[in-house]
């Protein structure tokens, strides 16, 4: 019996040591490389120091103070115009990758998409992929063309789910060839079938049921690590506004395969919503970060931003009270696609000094910080 005692708090004390050190075992993917299993620990690490910012397409394209579009600059992103460096955390899209297209839907070329990948990790940053993909029943149509139960008609008909695993392969195909210069796979954030509480994308709440949605999920995910072997990715479970707990949870496909807890929300007709999109970001920040404690996940805002920055204080006035002492490991804001359609600041933007001050406050993380980190357990490159 002292024996049995002893062994018992040998092995608290060591949970302990592991618990503290950062290692957490809620991490879905078992077989996960080393580089991927860090920047899971690394995450709700860093969450201690700040909230990684990042922007989608930001090394990419962008925008000149006179609004014309920059595309493909060498080193370039809009963030450290302004800031002097890059966002920590870098998003792009695999949608079109399904058709076989050389660009993704955004028209950007999927070669460029790895280099800017390899680079942003080899640096010490953090990339997140998000997925618009055609409807797979018919691929002349969107993922806004909204063809009823096309969840529903993959999982019930054998020759529907094999064409799907044939996307499914061009999606695997693409993470095991993400590789940084010495050969090795480089994680990232896999973001699938985002914004499900909403309906205008064919995977959206009106077009499949609760439980054919967390089938469609593991299906996917188990394809992938089981059968493609791809074992490079922290998969984040991603709403848009929900009203509660169970709203958030309705979907929910199990602690087993989802790594990270999100939400997307963007702010629209300021000034007069100010309050309630701040109120009702920390709301939604709150309940994941509850969720996020109990499942030991780390937790994020998975999209966010207002269109156009019409407020010059966005940043110091709406962001930063969301972000403050929030717990949160990162937010992204959406890309700068035109001069009709932007969310982060670029040089001569209105809100360019807002920015600096966010940066100053030391709330949100950019690429010098987090690089500092070590998310990745090695020395980032210089």
């Amino acid at each position: 019996m002292p024996l049995t005692k002893s062994l018992l708090s040998l092995f608290l004390s060591f949970e302990i040591i592991l618990l503290a050190s950062g290692f957490s075992f809620a991490q879905i993917d078992k077989n996960a490389t080393p580089a991927t299993k860090n920047l899971y620990s690394g995450l709700k690490r860093s969450a201690a120091k700040g909230v990684i910012l990042g922007q989608q397409d930001a090394l990419a394209y962008g925008l000149n103070a006179d609004k014309s579009r920059w595309i493909g600059d060498e080193g370039r992103s809009d963030v450290k115009t302004v800031s002097g460096e890059h966002p920590a955390l870098i998003g792009y899209d695999l949608g079109h990758i399904e058709l076989d297209s050389v660009n993704n839907l955004d028209g950007v070329p999927f070669e460029r998409i790895r280099e800017d990948i390899r680079k942003n990790y080899e640096r010490g940053g953090v990339n997140t992929i998000s997925w618009h993909p055609n409807n797979p029943l018919d691929f002349s149509k969107t993922a806004w063309d909204k063809e009823e139960f096309t969840i529903r008609k993959i999982l019930s008909d054998q020759t529907n789910k094999k064409n799907f695993e044939k996307t499914l392969d061009k999606l695997a195909t693409f993470f095991l060839n993400l590789k940084d210069s010495k050969g090795d796979v480089i994680p990232v954030i896999f973001r699938p079938y985002h914004e499900h509480t909403g309906s205008w994308f064919w995977w959206g709440a009106d077009h499949c049921t609760p439980e054919e949605y967390k089938q469609f999920w593991k299906f996917t995910i188990d394809y992938l690590q089981k059968t493609k072997k791809v074992h490079s990715l922290l998969t984040a479970y991603s709403t848009d506004n929900f009203k509660n707990k169970e709203h958030y949870l309705e979907r929910y496909p199990g602690d087993n395969f989802v790594d990270i807890l999100g939400f997307d929300t963007y702010h629209r007709n300021p000034p007069a919503s100010d309050s309630a999109f701040i109120a009702n970001a920390k709301r939604m920040t709150g309940t994941i970060r509850d969720l996020g404690k109990t499942n030991g996940k780390p937790f994020a805002i998975t999209e966010t931003g207002l269109e156009q920055l019409t407020e010059p204080t966005w940043w110091t006035h709406i962001l930063q009270p969301i972000l403050e002492n929030s717990g949160l490991s990162y937010v992204l804001v959406w890309r700068n696609g035109r001069p009709d359609h932007y969310y982060a600041p670029f040089e001569g933007n209105d809100t360019a000094e807002d920015f600096k001050k966010l940066q100053q406050s030391g709330n949100i993380l950019l690429e010098k910080k987090v690089a500092s980190e070590n998310l990745y357990g090695k020395p980032a490159r210089k």
